[in-house]
């Protein structure tokens, strides 16, 4: 794969990620488009991939939201690019280059840098690399899978629906036609534990920026707790647009900041209290548990007898040399579906995948 196709299929990605269907033949279909024009201006990409990448009316705000964070656009050619923190930030960033870097190696490179970013470490980013995956992260439209519910509605197809077959037949005298129903269906809530212990310092902030995305994607089949020394509900908070409004929310709601995890103890009084039948539970932690690991991983399988599916995303299961060895990760390992990483924007964007499958 040459430079110009790798550059374009990491665009492509970000876009699904962000909610815009940039299959892989609407990818092919850009580069085809591409062969024909001036790749270096960056005007002629913006408006080939709106035109081949984009599908519905509701993909061209996410599109260029997307499109300004992934090439940093600054040329008259992508003047209809939103202007969020996104853009800003990049453009500020453009300006401070040196002046002797070649203008039509400018895109690329910013598109190189960023796909570096989705796989760094966030707890080894420089401050400015970390608020530009935040913003990146912002941009993700968190997928969400569905359960069938208990309502029906019209179908031309399913189960035949007797009542309303019979009714048009009294109404007209005869069976015209048969009626048909199906179940709706509904998204999985997704029940969203956060550890913020002082072990998770250097996490937490994404993880709980990654909770927004979660939230604003689907509100009502969202539920976050931090979990400390304290089970704090911070759903509420989170529902504000603006995740930098959210985050300075849940920062004065959450009593336990970068204290100690008694994870088995929260998660008991969560169980005490609520149902988590049918969901899917998240529980974002390093395992490094305060109390005791035998409660714990009673309480994960009390967990995993009611939920839909159980996943643990550990930030450092993205390093190569990861082993479960803390107390508390073997004591839960053996009742969770799935174990991930979460510890940068890829695993975040994988993470959002698994979750709209689970």
């Amino acid at each position: 794969m040459d430079e110009l196709a790798a550059t374009m299929t990491g665009f492509a990605r970000t876009l699904r990620a962000a909610g815009v269907a940039a299959d892989h033949e609407r990818t092919q279909n850009l580069l085809r488009a591409l062969d024909h024009l001036d790749v270096s201006d960056q005007g002629e990409v913006y408006w080939a991939g709106r035109l081949t990448l984009c599908a519905t009316p509701d993909d061209l705000p996410r599109y260029d939201r997307c499109f300004a964070a992934y090439f940093g656009g600054r040329r008259a050619g992508v003047a209809r690019t939103s202007t969020t923190s996104v853009t800003r930030h990049l453009a500020a960033e453009a300006e401070t280059r040196a002046d002797g870097e070649d203008d039509e190696r400018a895109a690329p490179a910013t598109a190189s840098r960023v796909e570096v970013l989705r796989h760094r470490d966030v707890a080894r980013l420089t401050e400015a690399e970390r608020a530009e995956v935040h913003r990146m992260l912002s941009l993700l439209r968190a997928g969400r899978a569905r359960r069938r519910s208990r309502r029906f509605e019209s179908a031309h197809r399913g189960v035949l629906d007797q009542r309303r077959t019979i009714r048009d037949a009294l109404r007209k005298g005869e069976v015209a036609r048969l009626r048909h129903r199906r179940h709706t269906t509904r998204p999985r809530t997704v029940v969203l534990f956060v550890d913020v212990s002082g072990s998770m310092a250097p996490y937490a902030e994404t993880l709980l920026r990654f909770a927004h995305a979660l939230v604003r994607s689907e509100p009502r089949a969202t539920r976050v707790y931090s979990v400390g020394t304290r089970l704090t509900p911070i759903t509420t908070e989170l529902r504000h647009r603006d995740p930098g409004t959210a985050l300075n929310d849940v920062s004065r709601t959450i009593p336990d900041w970068s204290g100690g995890t008694r994870l088995g103890e929260e998660l008991r009084e969560y169980l005490a209290r609520y149902s988590a039948r049918g969901t899917i539970a998240v529980i974002a932690s390093d395992g490094w548990e305060r109390g005791d690991p035998a409660l714990l991983g009673a309480q994960v399988a009390r967990l995993a007898r009611q939920a839909h599916r159980v996943i643990w995303v550990n930030p450092h299961k993205g390093h190569a040399d990861y082993q479960p060895l803390t107390g508390g990760m073997r004591a839960a390992l053996p009742h969770l579906d799935d174990l991930v990483a979460g510890h940068s924007l890829a695993a975040f964007e994988q993470l959002s995948e698994r979750l709209a499958h689970a």
